[in-house]
This record gives C-alpha cells, sequence and structure tokens, in this order.
C-alpha cells in the first residue's frame, strides 16, 4: 500500500510540476500600419492665417476651418449681369482693417445653397485668386454677408484638402 500512495505521490508532483514549468508562448500582435503623411505645401498652419485676394495687396484674417466644406469671403454691391450669354457678378471686397477696396467682375461658378437653421441660403460662387503663405492658389469661394462673423474671409476643405495640416493651437504661422 505504501508503494502505492509513494507512486500516487509521484505522479502527482510530476504532473503538478511539469504544470508550473509549462510557459505561456506570448500572442504574435501584427504589426500596426502607421499611415505617412505626406509633404504638404503650406505645411502646418494655424486657426486664424492672413490670406490675400489679388490683387490687394493688404491681407485679410481668414478663419481657417476643416469642418467647412468651402471657402466663403464677405462682399459688398454684389450685382448680377450677363456677358457674352453667361452669368457674372460684380462685387466690392473690402479690408476691413486697411481700409483697402477692389471691384471684382467674375464669372459665376455655380450657386450653392447654405444650410441655416431658420433659413436656407443661396450665394453665388466664384473662383478667385488667393495667396497663403508664399503658394498661390485658384480656388471656388461663396459671396456672403459675413459681417456678423469675426473674421471677413473662411478657408475651407476646398482648398486645405491636401495643402496644409491644420492645428488650431496655434495661429500667424504663415507670412
Amino acid at each position: 500500500m505504501t508503494n502505492i500512495i509513494k507512486f500516487s505521490a509521484l505522479c502527482f508532483s510530476i504532473i503538478f510540476f511539469a504544470g508550473c514549468r509549462t510557459q505561456v508562448q506570448p500572442a504574435i500582435v501584427p504589426a500596426v500600419e502607421v499611415p505617412v503623411v505626406k509633404e504638404t505645401k503650406l505645411g502646418i498652419i494655424g486657426a486664424v492665417e492672413p490670406v490675400y485676394f489679388l490683387p490687394m495687396k493688404s491681407p485679410f484674417e481668414a478663419r481657417i476651418d476643416t469642418g467647412a466644406e468651402n471657402s466663403a469671403i464677405d462682399v459688398t454691391s454684389l450685382k448680377t449681369f450677363e456677358r457674352d450669354g453667361e452669368k457674372w457678378v460684380s462685387f466690392v471686397l473690402t479690408n476691413d482693417e486697411t481700409g483697402e477696396t477692389h471691384r471684382f467682375e467674375k464669372e459665376i461658378v455655380r450657386q450653392a445653397t447654405i444650410k441655416r437653421s431658420h433659413k436656407d441660403e443661396k450665394r453665388h460662387v466664384v473662383t478667385m485668386e488667393v495667396r497663403l503663405g508664399n503658394e498661390i492658389i485658384s480656388a471656388n469661394f461663396s459671396l456672403a454677408n459675413r459681417e456678423k462673423f469675426e473674421y471677413q474671409a473662411l478657408i475651407g476643405r476646398n482648398i486645405l484638402t491636401g495643402r496644409a495640416i491644420v492645428d488650431t493651437s496655434v495661429s500667424h504661422t504663415l507670412n
């Protein structure tokens, strides 16, 4: 009987200690793909940047808004007319900070409907030449009455995509 107890104790010990010596293999974690950010022409820009509406000489303070699909500019004296069978618009752009004024005549690219809580707003969209940093960009802008807004110009994704990374914790990175 003692041999059976000794044999049982030996078997138990072997099984117990064999289980303790079993090493757990670590799980293989697949490599994580880190997206490569392509170099942008403007680099990192801030929440507010100077923008030049060519041929004007003084910059406008522009709100950089990644939530806005399109860009917008504050204009006055908006008049539509026809030229060579196409719809055109004339308007005045005045820099509120410097007083510089310029009258533009542009062909209307399209009409934009801006969704508002109280009522939708129709706006003319024209192509403007602007300078951001050292880059001259031809982009569509909706013509708006932005007198209730702090900034006369809004730069949206139609300009930002592929050109800039926006860091809202900084401003005036372009000069």
